[in-house]
């Protein structure tokens, strides 16, 4: 059974942001980046919308949304932020971290609500959790903090792997500082790393054989939306090389990933939803506490360990919040 619980600490969100429709007697617009593609954000999406209808906004019928997909592709950002800027939507809703740097560039009028993995307080795009400030507020899904954590829950999946692989994509801005945090646990645990800095779809090709080189006996994949764009060329190397795989979400498990550790990516997208209706409807972004997830999703795929000739230490089973069958 899953399990979700987040916690919001709303409070006192003061009325009196403005609405910028783009013309008199049209719907409101909110300008949607997405870090990815529409068939592989479905989910989420859903969870936005949900988001939306629970303060009273249907797309189509009292809100328009307006989708522009950058494919993972980073260098599309600043064009697509500026597009929405000077069409003066009502609010951008910026999935990812890449997004809402790209958007903060842009414009500090305009409403935007976030989605990402890291801290936004460390990155400068809100002054604090609880009082933002400015014109940006969402949802940190902590991703990058728990890094550590998944290693842990590798090391003990697979305790004899002597070297361990870890996935990550030196142009995301929070690459470095998740790294360091899953270097010092793989230290305090005596586990050797191999960081192998991919972001293109041929760099994942080379890592993956490179690894099997090293006879890296397991993998981390660092939380990056590159990575969940390629999600299903990296989850069919780790089965062809019969490696044994940590992901951040639970669309690799549910995409036949072996495990995930993190937050619930659907519910982070039905906050940011909420968030968005409660601006549409005068808050200011400033006044909206920045979310912060309370629980984490460990998701076991076991048809996936079958096929790897793993088996599942009963420990993990049993803290399972979700075992794919």
């Amino acid at each position: 059974m899953r399990r979700r619980e987040f916690i919001a600490l709303i409070g006192g969100a003061a009325v009196g942001w403005p609405l910028m429709a783009p013309a008199q007697g049209t719907l409101p617009v909110i300008g949607f980046i997405g870090i990815d593609v529409p068939d592989s954000s479905a989910g989420r999406l859903s969870g936005f919308r949900e988001g939306l209808k629970e303060t009273g906004f249907i797309e189509g019928q009292n809100v328009a949304i307006e989708y522009r997909w950058a494919a993972a592709d980073y260098d599309r950002l600043p064009a697509l932020a500026a597009e929405f800027v000077s069409r003066k939507v009502a609010v951008i809703f910026a999935t990812a971290l890449p997004t809402a740097l790209a958007v903060k560039a842009a414009t500090d009028t305009i409403p935007v609500v976030f989605v990402m993995g890291a801290d936004p307080v460390e990155l400068g795009l809100v002054a604090s959790f609880n009082r933002p400030g400015g014109n940006l507020t969402g949802v940190s899904q902590l991703y990058g903090h728990l890094g550590g954590k998944r290693l842990e829950l590798l090391h003990e999946l697979v305790p004899t792997a002597s070297l361990i692989g870890i996935l990550s994509n030196p142009r995301n801005p929070n690459a470095e500082s998740h790294l360091q945090d899953v270097q010092e646990t793989a230290t305090a645990l005596g586990q050797q790393t191999l960081v192998c800095s991919v972001s293109t779809e041929a760099e994942i090709d080379a890592a993956f054989a490179n690894l099997a080189q090293r006879q890296a006996g397991a993998l981390l994949v660092a939380d990056d939306p590159f990575f969940t764009h390629s999600h299903a060329q990296i989850i069919a190397l780790a089965a062809r090389r019969s490696l044994p795989a940590m992901y951040y979400a639970r669309e690799f498990a549910a995409a036949g990933g072996l495990i995930s550790y993190g937050s619930s990516a659907r519910d982070s997208y039905r906050e940011a939803g909420i968030y968005v209706g409660k601006i549409l409807k005068g808050s200011m972004p400033a006044d909206l506490p920045v979310i912060q997830p309370t629980k984490f999703e460990l998701v076991i795929n076991l048809k996936t360990a079958k096929a790897l000739g793993l088996t599942i230490p009963p420990s993990l089973i049993a803290r399972a919040d979700e075992v794919i069958e």
